[in-house]
């Protein structure tokens, strides 16, 4: 029997106004939690946006149009493999995702434009309000660490690029565990790495699904909704959410007061 998207989600989870911020009634009505730490996914902090530009570049007119499949596919192949155990990590599923995604359009997809399109992931630098943000975060006390499924080369070139060394105290690569977010073992790695208990740490999730991922194991959320993207109809949501790191320290400046 098929599975469709919300099933599969579903399945693998369950193992302010003024500042642009949309809070949960349930999390109004809750005790005031006491965050000590962020852990961040890895696109509220990188721009993924010249992948999408150099892809234009290639195939002119179809850009945005395998952008889309290529992102929609790289994310089921991870949901696949987590689900059917056969992980790879996820430099190869970002490969696999885009030669699947280049084969469905009919695209001339050559090793050379592989190559391109793939090391552009090694070239990504942060959104442009993330730097000042992060630097807020650290002066309120709080600890600062990434939990995203990309692969730690992928992390640290990121991290290179933007002249955050010394910034995250830890970098935490679901290839670590072999199990791709929203596989509760993933989230696991910041409770383990941070020494703190789930309500302490924030998960800040650059998707609705990540953000109900963590939530669903007792992490507070907040969704970087970037993307202006609806809502998932998951049962499960994010605790705020906003359109950059603005919002987030926004909220975190409301909860911690």
């Amino acid at each position: 029997m098929p599975i469709d998207r919300r099933r599969f989600l579903e399945i693998a989870s369950s193992t302010i106004a003024a500042s642009g911020i949309l809070t949960s009634a349930a999390t109004a009505a809750d005790a005031k939690p006491v965050i000590k730490a962020i852990a961040f996914d890895g696109f509220p902090i990188f721009d993924p946006r010249p992948i999408a530009k150099l892809a234009e570049e290639l195939y002119p007119g179809q850009g945005a149009d395998l952008s889309n499949e290529w992102r929609t596919r790289q994310f089921e192949y991870t949901w696949l493999r987590t689900l059917s155990r056969t992980y790879v990590d996820f430099w190869q599923v970002t490969q696999e995702a885009l030669t699947f995604s280049a084969n469905k359009m009919k695209l001339d997809l050559t090793p050379q434009k592989t190559a391109r399109l793939m090391n552009a992931y090694l070239k990504l630098k942060t959104w442009p309000d993330v730097i000042p943000a992060l630097k807020t975060m650290k002066d309120m006390g709080l600890r600062l660490a990434f939990l995203s499924n990309l692969t730690p080369k992928m992390l640290h070139a990121g991290i290179e690029n933007s002249g955050l060394n010394g910034t995250f105290e830890h970098i935490l690569s679901t290839d670590q565990v072999q199990a791709f977010k929203p596989d509760p073992t993933a989230y696991q790695m910041g409770v383990d790495a941070l020494n703190l208990k789930r309500d302490e740490i924030l998960f800040a999730a650059f998707t609705d699904w990540d953000a109900a991922g963590a939530k669903a194991v007792g992490y507070p959320t907040f969704w970087v909704n970037r993307l202006n993207a609806p809502p998932e109809e998951l049962g499960v949501h994010p605790d705020a959410s906003g359109a950059d790191l603005n919002s987030l320290v926004d909220f975190l400046k409301t909860i911690q007061a």
